[in-house]
């Protein structure tokens, strides 16, 4: 019998909300499964649609441009219009976008149903996480119901590789988007039965100018710092930055005279919900930066394929996953700010690993420093997650879970722009030519370790080898250096995640939230014109 009650925050959710669930998680899994998936796909895609090289960054690009640009959209829109209705509506986008982008006939098309697949896609998390706090309101079982749902949301990075390599040796380029299909199918099939309805019957019209504004805002950043990690300090990546952030002062002025902004500003006013996005931001912005480091690691100076670097790259991602598990556990009985700090330690004791890795022979230990690094983020990311639905006013959960994964995007975004650039700097400083090679060759070497690699391919006899050794010694110390500094600074981040959360008490606590007071706040309401199923 389900005794989940709208009365009753403490109600125990029963077996039509753990049903809805696995409705919820799988939208979420397929969203990041889509972020990774073309990745082995490229080369074949390319044999097909023959992409120039810029039409072959925005296929892998463009997907997540605009699933980070439209986050604060949707996530507000769900709010507005229903959680349930938006996502029903995005999840049939994403199934004809998916069809659309796997049989296309031309670089263009795939771009253009890529883009598609973003606006889309930028319904799934926000609504789905919102919609887990509506249906779960026992402290317990909501800690465990997001637990599943930042596992599913952080599996899909480790399953897209592996599917697209698997369904590659079978079938064509497009058949890694069609897994989209059969999921959106349940999704319309079975939310309508499983998912409640909801949303803030308090709000008005959308604002055109300010979903303008945040695009306007987020697009170009995240476009500048890629451009910066890719071609350095350029004009372009400086200009688009200088406009993301005169764009971002413009939304943030238009949001605070607003009745009924897009984004609450109010929202930063709580001081629990504030530092929990500032934490996973600056967690964001060392993760994203050394995951780069690591995997060029891997590929240029251990020498590995793609293929058995993403394999490499598993048991790191698989870390990740068993520390959500465990902490999930672990935080009915231990506050959430000892796990938090316990588990940044150990990410700084796995970055201290990485900062001891040799130019040779260094595999065994990237793989151990990445392991820890990363099962230090398990506590961070599940119970981050947690304390930010639990500090949001009910109607604006949907906005907030859509400015955790905005603040997430531009912190992995800043990582590899700022981290990559440190990394490069070292190799650049550290890096001998040999003497005999022609000037442009030099110049070339200089810029990367892959392009010392493929320099050294048109040589021959000591001066190859040379360049080799000398270029992977080089990128080794700039990983060595930026694993220090992250060792560090995930200490700075052990000591903050302390501070601002131990006064929570553990997830086990039934009435305890030990969030700080909030401006009273509209309370989620079923939508009269389109209510959920009654509970059985």
């Amino acid at each position: 019998m389900d005794t989940n009650t709208e009365d009753d925050p403490n109600a125990l959710a029963g077996r039509r909300e753990w049903l809805g669930l696995i409705v919820l998680v799988l939208p979420a899994l397929l969203l990041s499964v889509d972020l990774t998936v073309l990745f082995l796909a490229l080369p074949h895609l390319a044999e097909d649609l023959a992409p120039s090289a810029t039409q072959s960054l925005w296929i892998m690009d463009i997907y997540g441009f605009l699933l980070a640009g439209f986050l604060v959209t949707m996530g507000t829109l769900g709010d507005r219009v229903g959680r349930r209705k938006l996502l029903l509506i995005g999840g049939a986008f994403f199934g004809v976008a998916s069809v659309i982008a796997a049989y296309s006939t031309s670089a263009e098309m795939l771009i253009a149903s890529r883009a598609l697949l973003g606006i889309a896609g930028a319904t799934l998390a926000p609504s789905t996480l919102a919609l887990i706090t509506n249906m779960f309101k026992n402290p317990k079982q909501r800690a465990t119901a997001i637990a599943v749902w930042t596992g599913c949301f952080v599996g899909g990075g480790i399953l897209g590789p592996i599917i697209g390599g698997v369904m590659l040796s079978s079938f064509w380029w497009g058949s890694v988007l069609l897994l989209a299909v059969p999921v959106m199918l349940l999704l319309l099939v079975a939310g309508p039965a499983l998912l409640p309805e909801y949303k803030n019957p308090n709000t008005g019209r959308l604002d055109p100018l300010s979903v303008a504004l945040s695009l306007l805002t987020i697009l170009p950043f995240i476009y500048g710092i890629k451009e910066f990690a890719r071609d350095g300090l350029e004009l372009r990546p400086i200009i688009a930055v200088v406009a993301a952030v005169v764009f971002g002062v413009l939304f943030v002025r238009r949001q605070s005279r607003l009745t009924d902004p897009l984004l609450d500003l109010g929202l930063f006013k709580i001081a629990l919900l504030r530092n929990d996005l500032v934490l996973g931001s600056l967690v964001g912005i060392i993760t994203g930066g050394s995951l780069l480091l690591v995997n060029l690691q891997i590929q240029m100076v251990e020498g590995l394929s793609p293929w058995k670097t993403g394999l490499w790259l598993v048991p790191g991602a698989l870390a990740t996953l068993v520390g959500i598990g465990i902490s999930t556990g672990l935080s009915q009985k231990i506050r959430p700010g000892a796990l938090m700090a316990g588990g940044l330690v150990v990410s700084a004791i796995g970055y201290a690993v990485l900062s001891q890795v040799p130019a040779e022979n260094g595999l065994t230990l990237v793989v151990i420093g990445s392991v820890l690094a990363q099962a230090g983020l398990g506590p961070v990311v599940a119970l981050g997650y947690n304390i930010l639905v639990n500090a949001a006013p009910p109607d604006k959960t949907g906005s907030a879970s859509a400015l955790s994964e905005t603040s997430g995007e531009f912190g992995v975004a800043a990582g590899i722009g700022i981290l990559g650039s440190i990394g490069t700097a070292v190799y650049r400083n550290e890096i001998n030519v040999p003497a005999d090679l022609p000037a442009e060759a030099a110049t070339t070497a200089r810029e990367s370790i892959a392009n010392a690699i493929a320099v050294a391919g048109e040589l021959s006899g000591p001066s190859a080898n040379d360049l080799v050794t000398s270029a992977r010694e080089a990128f080794t110390s700039g990983l060595n250096l930026v694993a220090t500094l992250a060792g560090v600074l995930f200490l700075v981040f052990a000591v903050l995640a302390w501070q601002w959360f131990k006064h929570l008490p553990p997830t086990g606590e039934e009435n305890a939230s030990g969030a700080e007071p909030t401006e009273p706040a509209a309370t989620d309401t079923p939508d009269p014109v389109e209510p959920g199923p009654a509970r059985t």
